[in-house]
């Protein structure tokens, strides 16, 4: 099922695909779906970040890259640098290279705290694409993330969210530029799987319904200049779009 956040006459909507429309609902995160009887048809839909999350957190993985004692660390990036599909990425400039990196993104469905390998899938509400925008040589100064990845529309999302990804450790995200494909790879790629990420990240922080764990670029950052088009294209999601202004 996808779920999708689209623009309407009375606001932000949330939306799930059927027969060729998409039937808004009163709550994304509810059991069972409340439907409002209203559509918007597919033609007309504009999509939005499918969630407006409290946290964002993206995964440093540290296996096989270092000499850490942790394989897995977090770090948060902040919620305004949140983008919708088809907003431009505004690159900071003279501040290094910028990069996009496509990844797969999870959505939490239910409060997560202290997840166990037994019952943390069951806290997801589903998968969605993302681009986490990078200035990376800000990464010489600032080992903490915040400067290289604060930038305008840093964080495209989107374009909706997919509740059935059979493996989420087995998909394929492709980054695109101008038309062409400058990075081909895949969750399978990453030294952590989304579980262990979970586990890591549940075990210091409860997440709320909502809150975004990005997992990774599995060899999928590419540098971008101003004009460049950028799609994100993960196996069994979707195709997200970005202009770099």
């Amino acid at each position: 099922m996808r779920i999708a956040r689209i623009k309407t006459a009375e606001g932000a909507r949330h939306a799930v695909e059927r027969s060729g429309a998409w039937h808004h609902i009163a709550d994304p995160f509810e059991e069972p779906l409340t439907y409002t009887g209203r559509t918007t048809p597919a033609a007309d839909a504009v999509f939005l970040a499918p969630v407006r999350p409290a946290v964002v957190l993206g995964i440093g993985h540290n296996r096989t890259l270092n000499d850490h004692p942790l394989p897995i660390q977090a770090w948060h990036k902040s919620v305004h640098t949140l983008a919708n599909p088809g907003d431009p990425v505004v690159a900071a400039r003279d501040r290094g290279t910028v990069n996009v990196e496509g990844e797969l993104a999870v959505v939490i469905g239910k409060q997560a705290k202290e997840l166990t390998a037994e019952n943390a899938l069951e806290h997801i509400l589903g998968y969605t694409c993302v681009n986490d925008v990078t200035n990376v040589d800000q990464g010489l100064v600032d080992e903490r993330n915040f400067q290289g990845k604060a930038g305008v529309n840093y964080t495209p999302l989107g374009p909706w969210i997919e509740t059935d990804l059979p493996d989420p450790d087995l998909v394929g995200i492709d980054v695109i530029v101008n038309g062409v494909a400058q990075a081909n790879s895949g969750t399978s790629n990453l030294p952590s799987s989304v579980l262990e990420c979970l586990l890591y990240v549940t075990s210091w922080l409860t997440l709320e319904p909502g809150d975004v764990l990005m997992t990774g670029a599995p060899g999928t950052a590419v540098a971008v200049l101003p004009g460049d088009q950028v799609d994100i294209v993960i196996e069994g999601i979707g195709t997200l779009s970005n202009n770099v202004a």
